[in-house]
């Protein structure tokens, strides 16, 4: 395993994570959500995790189980770890109350309209929320560019479009609560934090058992984890917050983007 290949991984995993403060700068600049760019950004990022978890991540995970354990078990095995990714943030996303979940983004202008005590509540609990998704999204992340780094850079621009909106869940109403932006920014970049740490301390706990296997289980549950959050959250919200058309619009060029950019580099 290459130092160079360890430290590329986790700053794509930082910058991932940290995008949840490009959403909170966003929002200081602008007194309204611009629903169209927001659905088509949000099927775009759809469409690279669903393409890249089915047609490489899930693949390369076989691959290593069938390497270490033969074709059979290493099917089963795979399956096994795929819907254990997809279990373990759905319970992840059950666990966290609907109000305070950052899968359930809102409109700059509606955030602004809560009362200054429940909107402060609710930008705490969506920072805590945050965190939370972040520590298995990180190591999705950090494991797709451990293992192939044109895989990592698509999963951390697609995290990172995903993180956007939830750092404006987080800043806005914060700041409308306290008036303080330094504050609402502050709390909204710690929360993204939580991803580099989470890919951190899963290499950390794994590094002495990392092998084919291992492989094996991060990939399958990475794609577990990423398409859940496509068809749960993702595409949910972007046709929601804009016409039905655009999300679709927006899946499909994802897709299209993910699949020439593994082509260029077989």
């Amino acid at each position: 395993m290459n130092f160079l290949n360890i430290v590329f991984a986790f700053l794509l995993t930082l910058f991932a994570g940290l995008s949840t403060g490009i959403g909170s700068i966003l929002a200081f600049f602008t007194k309204k959500t611009n629903t169209r760019f927001l659905s088509i950004s949000l099927g775009f990022s759809a469409g690279v995790m669903l393409y890249v978890s089915f047609v490489e991540i899930l693949l390369k995970s076989r691959r290593a189980f069938s390497e270490a354990l033969g074709e059979v078990l290493g099917a089963w095995v795979t399956v096994i770890s795929f819907f254990g990714g997809i279990f373990l943030i759905a319970i992840i996303d059950k666990l966290v109350p609907k109000f305070e979940n950052p899968h359930e983004i809102r409109k700059i202008e509606e955030i602004a309209n809560f009362k200054d005590k429940k909107l402060l509540r609710m930008g705490l609990f969506s920072a805590f929320a945050i965190t939370i998704h972040n520590f298995p999204e990180g190591l999705a992340t950090f494991a797709g560019a451990l293992k192939n780094p044109t895989v990592g850079i698509s999963i951390a621009i697609a995290i990172a479009i995903h993180n956007i909106p939830e750092g404006i869940t987080v800043s806005i109403p914060i700041y409308y609560a306290t008036g303080n932006k330094k504050k609402a920014f502050l709390y909204s970049f710690l929360s993204g934090l939580a991803e580099p740490i989470g890919a951190l301390i899963g290499f950390l706990i794994l590094l002495p058992f990392f092998n084919e296997i291992i492989f094996g289980i991060l990939f399958a549950m990475v794609a577990g984890i990423m398409i859940f959050i496509s068809l749960d959250e993702l595409l949910p919200t972007a046709r929601e917050y804009g016409e039905p058309h655009l999300a679709i619009y927006g899946l499909i060029l994802g897709m299209i983007v993910m699949a020439v950019s593994l082509n260029l580099f077989l």
